[in-house]
């Protein structure tokens, strides 16, 4: 970002976690009284200290990864500031507000040049054998892989008993997969830890990589060809999407294996279904919509069943686009309704809406 601004004159600072006390004040001072026309940052700048001159856009990127609250304290840093939220997976709430037109969508339906869909497989246990006997196979041709688990570590839990964990799983890859390299990267080790086993795994130094949802965004190794994730059916869809977007980043062809529970709930097996079926995220998000529900849009649940007593949001879209089209008509004819014939519209409206939009402009 600062080398396509700088030509055109405008300062660009990056404000994140650990930085020393004396440079994250001078980048305060240069956000609060306008020197610096665009900040970049972790959620750091969300915090109560940073303060903008005159904030005009919000950009959130990986929308998914930030809760209702956190988007609201953004946009409350300026005053009305435009807000662009950026995801390869929707939540269903913000889904739910371009159907009601509060929020404007914009899809990028197509790979970037020279990229090949991932192939999606779903295997039980009685087929690890043939799935590993394929990543090898990937990794004699100078191939890299990831493999993702959902505990760090063995769990005393009863009802996690039967889950395989990240630090066990590295030790068995270790000895399954000899003579390659494998490497482990999770969330409670130190940063320079996990800094120093992705720069390993960038420079193939690597071969396999074992992780938790660490990885879930913000990692490209164009080489890694192969994501194979453990008890699949624990994650959700925005989760799998996520962490299948981890392989496919070079011209190769690129794989995401999903092992399955032998035990697995029926919700489970739609969701493993739905993305062995589809790369489209956003036909993932509409899915994820159908199964959990929009969310308050006033409120800050992202997701569950909207408090409409007829219409159902994911069913009845066309009747929705219908209302939504007469409802902007109207508003533009008759912005107060003082109309006559809009006297019954405004009177059920004003007993009937929100004191006021909520969260609902923060998407």
């Amino acid at each position: 970002i600062r080398r396509y601004l700088e030509p055109l004159g405008l300062e660009t600072r990056l404000l994140i976690g650990g930085q020393r006390k004396a440079l994250r004040e001078e980048i305060l001072a240069d956000l609060a009284e306008g020197r610096a026309h665009v900040a970049v940052g972790t959620h750091a700048l969300i915090e109560d200290t940073v303060q903008f001159q005159n904030l005009g856009l919000a950009i959130v990127d990986e929308q998914h990864r930030f809760g209702v609250m956190q988007r609201a304290r953004m946009f409350k840093k300026g005053t009305r500031p435009h807000m662009l939220l950026m995801t390869a997976t929707p939540i269903p709430r913000s889904l739910a507000l371009t159907v009601y037109g509060d929020l404007d969508v914009t899809v990028i339906d197509e790979l970037p040049a020279g990229r090949k869909p991932i192939e999606t497989k779903v295997f039980t246990e009685k087929r690890r054998d043939e799935m590993y006997d394929f990543v090898k196979r990937q990794l004699r041709e100078g191939r890299q892989a990831y493999v993702v688990y959902p505990l760090v570590e063995e769990s005393e839990a009863e009802t996690l008993a039967d889950i395989k964990d990240a630090e066990n799983g590295y030790e068995e890859l270790k000895e399954h997969f000899r003579p390659y390299t494998v490497d482990l990267v999770h969330g409670r080790m130190f940063a320079y830890e996990k800094d120093e086993a992705m720069e390993r795994f960038k420079a193939g130094e690597t071969d396999i990589l074992v992780a938790t949802t660490v990885i879930e965004v913000g990692v490209d190794v164009p080489n890694a060809t192969v994501m194979v994730v453990e008890h699949a059916g624990r994650f959700g869809l925005a989760q799998l999407h996520q962490l299948r977007g981890r392989v496919g980043r070079g011209g190769t062809q690129s794989y995401c294996f999903l092992m399955a529970d032998y035990k697995r709930s029926a919700e489970a097996e739609e969701r493993l279904k739905v993305v062995e079926g589809t790369t489209d995220g956003f036909v993932i998000s509409e899915e994820d919509l159908k199964m959990r529900g929009a969310g308050d849009f006033f409120g800050t649940r992202q997701s569950c069943l909207p408090d409409l007593k007829l219409a159902d949001i994911v069913r009845d879209q066309e009747i929705l686009q219908e209302a939504r089209e007469a409802a902007f008509a109207l508003a533009a004819r008759d912005p107060t309704l003082d109309a006559p014939e809009h006297t019954e519209t405004r009177d059920t409206f004003g007993r009937t809406a929100p004191k006021s939009l909520g969260f609902a402009r923060v998407g």
